[in-house]
């Protein structure tokens, strides 16, 4: 119960750090749609395809083998700093030399400087990756909270300011990079590790033999992921980009809250446990049980509510987002299954297998993608709810062999909160039945669908509210001794 009571802590300061982010950036993105509309957005869109391609060799790879290592210590961590700042010097020289050509290749001449402005992000994040991993593996989340509300907080206010004063695409540009500056600041403060004048050329081949599989994955899944934006944005219309990112955001702020807090959370705890394959599988199926338990409601009732939502806070112009909205819900409603399946591998130190899986699910993803691209925006977007399927099945595949856990048991593990969310959805759609205005449509729809699925995990006695309730009560417990 004491380790349980301790990764639960973890993870709800990992939570709370990304809802407080999240809530902030989310409604500060709100008014800068309003202030700036889909030109500018669409812009933006364009240049994050190329700087999140490059941020995978910051945030993958060795970050992640520090927190799989057993016994990493100042070398280890020193090592990869030095590393990383060299990288990412490189990688921005690169970024900053070929800027024309992808304004060239968008045919948009005004590309140029902004990419160079906010690729500076590469730089500040090589910076803070290691205290993030620091973070991570002793599990400080407390420190990433005041990191990332600083930042967030200060972003909105010179976001909305460069916004009222005519700045444009500008205003969005500063924002992001201001909110990664200050976040990478509070961090170097309230986290005490600093490098250490050190370098092992051996550790660190040590660390990429297991950490460039990750890598390797995660650009892999980064550049296929940006494809159909890099497709969309070329292929059709800037305005055709900007609904399918805007329909993405909104799910994206929920699945990121949960997602993130029990990823970061779950590598570092299995990896202690790694030779340990009933504790992996037991961890797995509480992450899966508990994660679907809060994820399903959000994805099926933002479904649900994204028209009077979208209406009522981005306007008539961003109408056209809630069909790609509705689509990210449902196929974002079972990450939980691919982050714990995931997750188990790489603390199991099979970084090879991970790799595996990634190249398969590309190959089948980038064959759904050259198929629908030719047809429309929808069609690309429907496409991944057929992805998000098959994704499922092999992510869950070496499980079965690896710690006896198949797909079919996780299956019936996330299937009570699937049904009970389904039945929360229809009770919330039929309060749009009655007609009334969008404000007074969500102020009924809301509270309808906690109290719909409050009582009916009571009634149903499900294992993961039940759960939630129990360590809820311990860790209050626990902090009414202490005081």
């Amino acid at each position: 119960m004491k380790k349980n009571s301790l990764v639960f802590s973890n993870m709800l300061w990992r939570f709370g750090e990304r809802l407080g982010a999240k809530a902030v950036a989310f409604v500060v993105e709100l008014i800068l749609a309003r202030m700036l509309g889909r030109k500018a957005f669409a812009m933006v869109a364009l240049i994050t395809i190329f700087t999140a391609i490059l941020q995978v060799f910051v945030d993958s790879g060795l970050g992640n083998a520090l927190i799989q290592k057993k016994d990493a210590d100042d070398v280890d961590f020193s090592t990869v700093f030095y590393i990383n700042i060299g990288m990412c010097l490189f990688l921005y020289a690169i970024i900053f030399m070929i800027a024309p050509l992808i304004s060239s290749f968008y045919n948009n001449p005004d590309l140029t400087a902004p990419i160079r402005v906010l690729s500076l992000t590469i730089v500040i994040s090589g910076v803070k990756n290691v205290q993030q991993a620091y973070v991570s593996r002793n599990m400080l989340f407390k420190r990433f909270f005041f990191a990332t509300l600083g930042g967030t907080i200060g972003a909105a206010v010179i976001g909305i300011l460069m916004a009222y004063l005519g700045f444009g695409v500008w205003a969005l540009v500063a924002q992001m990079l201001f909110n990664n500056l200050v976040d990478t600041i509070i961090l170097w403060i309230t986290v005490k590790w600093r490098p250490k004048k050190v370098f092992s050329f051996e550790r660190f081949k040590g660390l990429f033999s297991y950490g460039w599989k990750l890598l390797v994955s995660s650009l892999i899944d980064t550049v296929y992921n940006d494809l159909r934006q890099l497709i969309i944005g070329k292929r059709y219309l800037d305005t055709d980009l900007a609904e399918y990112n805007q329909g993405k955001k909104f799910p994206m702020y929920l699945v990121t809250n949960i997602n993130t807090s029990i990823d970061s959370v779950l590598l570092p705890t299995m990896s202690e446990v790694q030779d340990n394959k009933p504790a992996i599988k037991s961890m797995t199926r509480r992450a899966i049980k508990t994660s679907t338990y809060i994820m399903m409601p959000f994805m099926v009732g933002l479904a649900v509510c994204a028209y009077p939502l979208v209406h009522l806070i981005l306007g008539d112009e961003w109408l056209s987002c809630v069909p790609f909205l509705r689509i990210f819900c449902f196929s974002y409603a079972f990450y939980p299954i691919h982050t714990a399946n995931l997750n188990a591998i790489k603390a199991m130190g099979r970084s090879d297998i991970f790799l595996k899986l990634e190249v398969i699910k590309k190959i089948i993803g980038i064959i759904t993608i050259l198929i629908t691209m030719w047809i429309s925006v929808l069609a690309m977007a429907y496409s991944l709810l057929f992805i998000s399927v098959v994704s499922q099945v092999l992510n869950s595949w070496p499980n079965k062999k690896l710690m006896n856990y198949s797909y079919f048991e996780q299956i019936k593990d996330l299937l009570p909160q699937l049904l009970l969310s389904l039945v929360m959805g229809v009770a919330v759609f039929c309060v749009q039945l009655l007609g009334l205005n969008e404000i007074l449509t969500l102020l009924l729809q809301i509270p309808l669908g906690i109290t719909v699925y409050m009582i009916g995990s009571k009634v149903l006695h499900l294992d993961s509210f039940e759960y939630l309730i129990s360590t809820v009560k311990g860790l209050l417990g626990k902090g009414k001794k202490a005081n």
